[in-house]
């Protein structure tokens, strides 16, 4: 049963698994292969055949967010400009696994590790042209839907930087002293304590996990939108700090349409934030290619 860190799993779901489940209640399936890809805080995610992704909860936390996705995303696609994973199977819990679960469409792409800056640059239009539609999808249709409002307090400054000293203190010493001194000169200039509330759709975890490039390093998929929520939109503006390099940032803000001091300012403190979240996992789990990753988001995020 869980361990002790937030990320630490109440049910594992292995191949085998997963290929009983979904054959019984999708029988159309049972002959495809069944290939983990990975796992995040809340899901565990298989590959059906080549054109289907299922998700399974690993947690209760995430059991809430399946059945929001399943009502939210199919409404989404007037909005969308970038390729998501539409829900396709509805997957209901059982004796044998006691959680709901959902099928997609499979969204082709790898994940952007290790790219050129000038590689990322060429995504700034994509992603600001994604979440101007994104934030522009009406609030109350959302809330129908069963979308949590502002339940991560994302204007409160105060106790994410609190919070961000923790972690830093833990991973500090995966940090070279250049990488650990500006990230502590940067939570010790952090002076304001809480931005105005402002409320719109967001994806809300856009980082390069749940990011998928092309050949040429452009953005081409948007996946994993079990935090959707409504809130700050700078929640998802952080890309254009922890994504994209400094010079690219203006024509980003200038094509979403604006953004005023208070949500750079928050939205340049996500992006350190949950990077820093994402280091510790990486750590936790021994793989450098996502730590290492994460780090130079960081150092993105604080370089203007």
């Amino acid at each position: 049963m869980g361990g002790t860190n937030v990320w630490d799993a109440e049910w594992e779901v292995n191949e085998e698994q997963a290929r009983t489940l979904i054959g019984r209640q999708f029988p159309q399936l049972s002959s495809k292969k069944v290939k983990r890809l990975g796992w995040g805080w809340d899901n565990t995610v298989f590959l059906i055949g080549d054109e289907y992704v299922f998700r399974f909860p690993r947690r209760t936390i995430a059991v809430g967010s399946i059945h929001m996705e399943g009502k939210l995303l199919p409404k989404l696609e007037a909005y969308m400009t970038i390729p998501y994973p539409k829900p396709l199977f509805y997957g209901e819990a059982s004796d044998e696994y006691p959680a709901p679960f959902l099928g997609y469409a499979y969204v082709p792409g790898d994940f952007p590790i290790g790219l050129t800056e000038e590689r990322r640059a060429l995504s700034a239009e994509t992603l600001a042209k994604f979440l101007r539609r994104l934030h522009e999808f009406p609030v109350q249709a959302a809330l129908k839907c069963g979308v949590q409002q502002d339940h991560r307090n994302l204007t409160d400054i105060a106790s994410r930087k609190v919070k961000l000293e923790g972690f830093l203190s833990k991973v500090v010493e995966h940090l070279s002293p250049e990488e650990s001194g500006v990230i502590e000169a940067y939570i010790s200039r952090l002076q304001k304590d809480r931005v105005e509330s402002v409320n719109a759709l967001l994806h809300g975890d856009l980082h390069f996990k749940n990011m998928l490039v092309n050949e040429n390093g452009i953005v081409s998929g948007i996946i994993d939108w079990g935090d959707l929520s409504v809130g700050h939109p700078a929640c998802d503006l952080s890309v254009a700090y922890s994504f994209l390099p400094p010079y690219a940032r203006g024509v980003f803000f200038e094509t979403y349409g604006g953004a005023d001091e208070e949500t750079k300012l928050l939205a340049r403190l996500i992006a350190v934030y949950i990077p820093i979240l994402i280091l510790m996992q990486a750590v936790d789990d021994g793989n450098e290619a996502i730590a290492a990753e994460a780090k130079s988001n960081i150092m993105r995020a604080l370089s203007d």
